[in-house]
């Protein structure tokens, strides 16, 4: 199969609508990452997600939507009272909400639970396809299973190049994290997985949310898939990544040494921080100094790790609040949970 790059433009969403619309595959921009997308009622067609990939049928999928009117054929009953708040305050946009699923949701979608993950996102592109389609999108990361989610069209050439017809190209993506999951099935909200709308921003709207105590460990033994992204090595880059947390100045000593032993005993290494500032002529790839830039640049960033063999990375932990739970999250199953304290 050839697989097309084309810049969003009209001629191009219409023909990803009908690539959707005829069972096909298409990758799409959304203000998150890269989502590859198939008609979500299909089943036939969401299993080819699952094979483009090589993701494992246990992890469900994301249906995304355009407008609130498409979401009670989605749903089993009413929409519940706290999600309406929040899908009032926060759609489009990049939050997901697990509700129960509708008899219309196809099993693929879901894994063989009960509920559906539903998302509207912000991406103009992602609005005009889903519209242009006439169909709720089923769509996780565009990229092959465990590896760095793509947040440029070029990420996702690289994982799917042959494996899929069309590439939508609408730049980088701005939040650069996959959106909050949440599961709005309990009387208390609960985050699945951490990302652009903050713990703080829903308690804010709603008064009260629960985190999950597994987004900042791996699944046990065992355990179900609640939510996409929940998998124990996650967002993975091709070399070994190591998360050093504590004092700013502790960290930086401690990353210096891991490093240099490292290098000495020949591995090529790199430094994922904030700055350069601390590491000398050391290969640093500085994420910035926020939680939102640090979001923004750190799959872009493990990508060029492996276009450059790095065999060994260090990374500096973030502060665990607002989007850095977030950051913590997808640094923490990049890393398999190899977070050391000093």
């Amino acid at each position: 199969m050839r697989t097309v790059v084309a810049r969003c433009d009209e001629a191009s969403i219409e023909r990803a609508a009908e690539l959707i619309r005829a069972g096909e595959l298409v990758a799409f921009p959304t203000e998150t990452v890269y989502g590859l997308g198939a008609n979500g009622l299909n089943d036939a067609a969401v299993r080819k997600i699952f094979e483009a990939k090589g993701r494992p049928a246990d992890n469900p999928l994301i249906l995304h939507i355009s407008r609130l009117e498409q979401l009670p054929p989605l749903i089993d009953g009413a929409l519940p009272d706290k999600a309406r708040l929040l899908a009032e305050r926060f759609w489009p946009g990049p939050l997901t909400m697990v509700l129960k699923k509708s008899a219309l949701v196809p099993g693929a979608v879901t894994a063989g639970l009960d509920t559906v993950a539903i998302r509207m996102p912000s991406h103009p592109a992602a609005r005009a396809l889903i519209e242009k389609t006439g169909l709720p999108i089923a769509a996780p990361s565009a990229n092959r299973s465990g590896r760095p989610s793509p947040t440029r069209a070029e990420h996702v050439l690289e994982d799917m190049d042959g494996r899929i017809g069309l590439i939508l190209d609408g730049g980088p993506c701005r939040v650069g994290l996959e959106s909050t999951v949440l599961d709005a099935t309990g009387k208390v909200p609960r985050v699945l997985r951490p990302g652009g709308v903050t713990p703080e921003m829903i308690e804010a709207a709603l008064g009260a949310v629960e985190v999950d105590e597994s987004a900042l460990r791996p699944l046990k033994e065992g355990e179900k898939a609640r939510s996409p992204g929940m998998k124990y090595r996650h967002y993975a880059p091709k070399g070994r990544l190591t998360i050093i947390r504590g004092a700013a100045d502790a960290v930086a000593r401690e990353i210096a040494r891991r490093y240099d032993e490292a290098e000495a005993a020949g591995q090529r290494c790199a430094i994922l921080a904030s700055s350069a500032r601390r590491y000398g002529d050391r290969n640093v790839r500085p994420l910035g100094e926020t939680p939102e830039q640090v979001a923004a640049n750190l799959f872009q960033a493990l990508r060029e790790m492996d276009g450059e063999g790095v065999e060994r990375m260090f990374a500096e932990a973030v502060e665990i609040s607002g989007l850095g739970l977030a950051v913590m999250n997808r640094m923490g199953r990049a890393a398999a949970f190899d977070i050391v304290e000093v």
